[in-house]
Formats: C-alpha cells, structure tokens, sequence
C-alpha cells in the first residue's frame, strides 16, 4: 500500500523527489548565513566613518574578500530559494509563475555574479 495519492504516482513526485531537497538547501543557507551577516554588520560597524581608501584596503585583505565571496554567494543562493518558494506557494497561474521564476533566477544570477565580479576588481586592486 502506498501513502502518494494517485496524482504523485502518475507524477512519481513526492516529499523525497525534490520538496525535501529544497526544504534542506534553504535551511543550510540560513545556517551558513547566520555567522556570515554577523561578521558582515561587525565589519560595517568597523569601518563606519572610514574613507575609501581604509574600506578598499579592508577588502584587498584575502580573508575579507573570501568572506564577502561567501556572504554574496550564499546570500543570493538563500534569496532565489525563499522567492522561489514565494512563487510557488502564491502564483498559481503557470505561465506567471514560470516567467517568475525564471525572471528571479536570473535576477539573483546577475547580480550576485556582478557583485562578485566588484569584490575581485577591488581585491585585485583593479
């Protein structure tokens, strides 16, 4: 006896395909992203009031310019979950939602991978 309802079987999703998969990512990003935001506002908070020549020199330190990698990273990863999450819960209309989902995730993409790229001109001293 199975426990999926007949529209899972024919669609052979269910709680282990993809939901619990989901469901751990966002939870990893929220737990990586705890002591990551931590040393991000401590930083902000250190170099208030500095010029810019102090906070280009703060990010041209290679532990700096990693965690920031990192905090983008996983920062942008985390944001394309939940909205995605959003969308699917809320936009019922499919052909909104698919063009939602896909205008996120290329959002996130662009704009994480320009951060990145910002972090690695400053850190190269570009």
């Amino acid at each position: 006896m199975s426990l999926r309802t007949p529209l899972g079987r024919v669609r052979g999703l269910g709680s282990a395909k993809s939901g619990a998969q989901a469901w751990w990512h966002q939870k990893l990003g929220a737990v990586a992203l705890i002591p990551l935001t931590v040393w991000f506002i401590a930083s902000l908070v250190g170099l208030a009031g500095a010029d810019h020549a102090t906070v280009v020199a703060w990010l041209r330190d290679p532990l700096a310019a990693i965690l920031m990698l990192l905090f983008i990273g996983v920062g942008f990863f985390h944001l394309r979950a939940g909205a995605q999450e959003i969308i699917e819960d809320y936009i019922h209309v499919e052909g909104l939602k698919v063009a939602s989902l896909m205008a996120v995730t290329f959002a996130c993409y662009f704009f994480a991978t320009m951060s990145a790229f910002a972090v690695l001109k400053i850190s190269f001293g570009g």
